[in-house]
């Protein structure tokens, strides 16, 4: 019942967010491309390929099966350092779907843009309104019916060094209490980006996959392969905080 009682609130709040928002829409708005790249030790992802040798920091091999995140609660700096809060907006970039690749904000304020703060998961006003539409659906993959909340970064894959059964990788990173999983990476543009009224621009992000397993905590993977939420979710959230997205020119591919 309780549950139910704030996933009623989390609604009601989103509805009163989206209604101001609608109000306060620039008419000469521009849009902006997020085109994500993913990679591992600089080499483009690629899934279910036995061939690659990725490596951790700790030397253990490793291949990924599934890879997919979240981003949401986009925000802007100009070049004057401004910050300009985009329209609220949740996007899943899932590496078998390249489809969702290249999610697209509108209603950008035209201006100068230096860098681009993007939140790695999903805030707790979604995360506590209950299974929802688009690519917060539960059929996305995404969504703990157990824990009532969403995984906001799934990494799935074989180590021979894996202490798990078949070798296996299971990082699912989620959960806001009592351990909070939720990171925000602010991104320095390599170059200005310049979004016209009416025009469309693009930023190409790159997302460092390995960055889940080095920095804060080296992962080896025969003492860790398993998280689904708690504490070690901590530990690879912290990981990538700071890390796991850097930019390239907007007009590369």
């Amino acid at each position: 019942m309780k549950s139910k009682y704030w996933a009623l609130i989390s609604l009601f709040s989103i509805s009163i967010i989206s209604k101001a928002w609608s109000q306060t829409l620039p008419a000469d708005s521009g849009k902006l491309i997020l085109h994500f790249k993913n990679v591992v030790n600089g080499q483009p992802l690629r899934l279910n390929d036995t061939a690659v040798n990725y490596h951790n920091s700790h030397g253990d091999k490793f291949t990924i099966n599934t890879f997919k995140y979240y981003i949401s609660n986009i925000v802007l700096f100009d070049d004057q350092g401004k910050k300009i809060t985009l329209p609220p907006a949740y996007f899943l970039i899932n590496a078998a779907d390249s489809t969702t690749f290249d999610p697209v904000l509108t209603h950008v304020p035209p201006g100068k843009y230096s860098a681009i703060s993007l939140m790695i998961g999903v805030d707790s006003a979604r995360n506590f309104a209950g299974a929802q539409e688009g690519c917060l659906d539960p059929a996305q993959g995404m969504f703990w019916t157990w824990n009532s909340g969403y995984i906001f970064l799934k990494l799935e894959g074989i180590s021979p060094q894996s202490n798990a059964k078949l070798h296996r990788l299971t990082f699912h990173v989620g959960g806001v209490k009592p351990q909070n999983t939720i990171r925000v990476q602010t991104i320095p543009l390599k170059k200005e980006l310049i979004i016209g009224a009416g025009q469309t621009a693009k930023a190409v992000i790159i997302t460092h996959i390995d960055a889940l397993f080095s920095g804060k905590n080296q992962v080896d993977f025969s003492r860790l392969s398993f998280t689904m939420g708690g504490p070690n979710a901590v530990l690879i959230a912290d990981n990538y905080a700071t890390s796991l997205f850097t930019a390239w020119e907007e007009t590369q591919r």
